[in-house]
């Protein structure tokens, strides 16, 4: 039943949320602001409107087109904030893995 529910997306979209997560925190972690900022924008945003996420599309676009953060901190954390959104996304969209448990031998 929860499976009927739940936003199906196809393969593509989600290996490309996965490398755009990697690509995003790559960026991060050598605090690259232009590559963050070309990655909001350009990637984030073309992802988002394929998958329908449009709140997504809307917020990475605003973050760069809107006037520019006060500091390179704010920045940051704005990135921050984007990145953690993606990952919800990501959470909420990939199906569940299921485990099994290895035999235990006495």
């Amino acid at each position: 039943m929860l499976r009927r529910n739940m936003k199906t997306v196809p393969a593509s979209l989600q290996l490309g949320l996965e490398d755009l997560l990697g690509d995003l925190l790559h960026a991060r972690r050598h605090q690259d602001m232009s590559r963050l900022a070309l990655l909001a924008y350009c990637e984030v945003r073309r992802w988002a409107r394929q998958a329908g996420e449009d709140a997504l599309a809307e917020r990475s676009a605003e973050l760069i087109t809107r006037s520019p953060p006060a500091s390179r901190e704010q920045f940051m954390r704005e990135m921050d904030e984007l990145v953690a959104q993606l990952e919800a996304v990501h959470a909420r969209l990939t199906p569940p893995r299921h485990h099994t448990a290895a035999p235990t031998t006495a």
